[in-house]
């Protein structure tokens, strides 16, 4: 059993979701590991991971107005707000989602489905850089 680990830097210009799969694809190739599993983290406590469709950018376009939607920023209970109104609801939309995601490495490629792609999901309204954590485990 080998295993591989990269981490890689990825800026976003705020809210939104960015693919980024061909960077966790580009880290399994990389590692050589043919069979086995690459499990994607983001060290942030307001980015998550999602496994999304790709094809359409409708999709994501809606999944990012639902959160808006169910975690508004005008929530007046939300006490945590030193960095600013969309501190507390980015922590909720990062617990509702995953900072994490594992997809299986069959022959040296990941087995997404067709439409499916990783995206980073950043919740905040600000641009920040985001660090990721690639492991990948196999033969």
């Amino acid at each position: 059993m080998a295993a591989y680990v990269s981490e890689f830097q990825y800026s976003t210009s705020g809210k939104g979701t960015y693919e980024v799969t061909d960077l966790v694809q580009k880290a399994v190739a990389d590692s050589g590991i043919q069979n086995g599993t690459v499990t994607v983290f983001v060290k942030h406590t307001s980015a998550s991971l999602v496994i999304m469709e790709n094809a359409d950018p409708s999709a994501r376009t809606d999944l990012e107005a639902f959160f808006d939607h169910l975690v508004p920023e005008d929530t007046p209970y939300f006490i945590h707000t030193y960095e600013g109104p969309d501190d507390m609801p980015s922590h909720i939309r990062m617990a509702l989602t995953r900072t994490s995601e594992v997809v299986p490495v069959l022959h040296g490629h990941m087995t997404l489905g067709t439409w499916q792609g990783i995206f980073l999901f950043e919740h905040r309204r600000a641009a920040h850089t985001r660090q990721v954590v690639i492991s990948v485990v196999g033969d």
